[in-house]
């Protein structure tokens, strides 16, 4: 091929290079900016910020935490739903723990969905001042979960448990299992090593109601979700108001003036801001 040729196919290529460069680089990304800035969607396209006193305090579109130091939720302020994403309400690892509800059994590695559900219920129970109590759960705010072993039937199922071990309770953090005997059986602890998964693992309803709501122990689908349901600001309401010296009616009042229905009326489910009612709470109480 002779040099000239060499050379046009360079320029050329260069060329389009350069043409490309100019539309995909810089006048395509001009654009989406410049349509960004329009009315309406220049705040969301800036990130939504929320400011007070003059100073950003976060974004109403991504929730956050509202702990101390240690990560102890702080009594003065509404707290936000759990989060998967990273260490919490990470965008930039947004997403679910992608867990389901058949995941029950802890392992040496890594807590089981159910487990985790417990343990939150628990410990926002304590926070609230509520039992923290629910179906599934210990006492001790683990899985309540069997491994029942012994000769099945045809479906699989055990039909004369020869032994019956509770699968969440390793015997050196338990001091007896949650439940004493099971079809006659007694419940042992679990060894710890020990594989329980040729038992057929039965999780035990109970007869504990749940008083926390559902979004106080589950995270979102992204993990950045910045509202929570009024069932469950409601039952922060006391401990906000304590903490900030007020009346609980007049909490429950800002926190009605902070809870969006329904979009278009028939979309999702009442929500309540965390991040505006919050900080409408250190306008109002600033000492709080």
């Amino acid at each position: 091929m002779k040099l000239t040729a060499v050379l046009r196919q360079h320029w050329a290529a260069l060329r389009a290079l350069l043409v490309l460069t100019a539309i995909l680089g810089i006048a395509y990304p001009a654009l989406i900016w410049l349509a960004a800035q329009l009315p309406g969607l220049s705040d969301k396209a800036d990130g939504s910020i929320v400011e007070a006193a003059g100073r950003p305090v976060g974004s109403s579109l991504i929730g956050q935490l509202y702990t101390d130091a240690d990560g102890n939720p702080l009594p003065r302020y509404f707290q936000g739903r759990p989060s998967a994403a990273g260490d919490g309400y990470d965008p930039m690892a947004s997403g679910a723990s992608n867990l389901g509800p058949e995941d029950v059994v802890d392992t040496p590695d890594r807590t089981s969905l159910l487990t985790l559900v417990c343990s939150r219920s628990r410990a926002v129970g304590e926070l609230e001042g509520v039992d923290g109590g629910r179906p599934f759960c210990t006492g001790g705010g683990v899985g309540a979960v069997l491994s029942v072993i012994g000769p099945r039937d045809a479906r699989g199922d055990v039909v004369a448990p020869t032994r019956v071990v509770s699968v969440n309770e390793p015997c050196d953090t338990t001091a007896r299992p949650f439940l004493d005997t099971y079809e006659g059986v007694r419940v042992e602890c679990a060894a710890p090593g020990e594989d329980y998964r040729l038992g057929q693992i039965v999780p035990i309803h109970g007869a504990a109601e749940a008083l926390v709501p559902a979004d106080a122990v589950t995270a979102s689908g992204s993990g950045l979700d910045p509202h929570i349901s009024p069932a469950y600001a409601e039952l922060q309401v006391a401990r906000v108001a304590k903490a900030r010296g007020a009346g609980a009616d007049e909490i429950r009042r800002m926190v009605a003036d902070h809870t969006d229905g329904r979009t278009l009326g028939f979309l999702g489910e009442p929500r309540v801001d965390v991040l505006a009612l919050n900080v409408a709470l250190d306008e109002k109480y600033p000492g709080g």
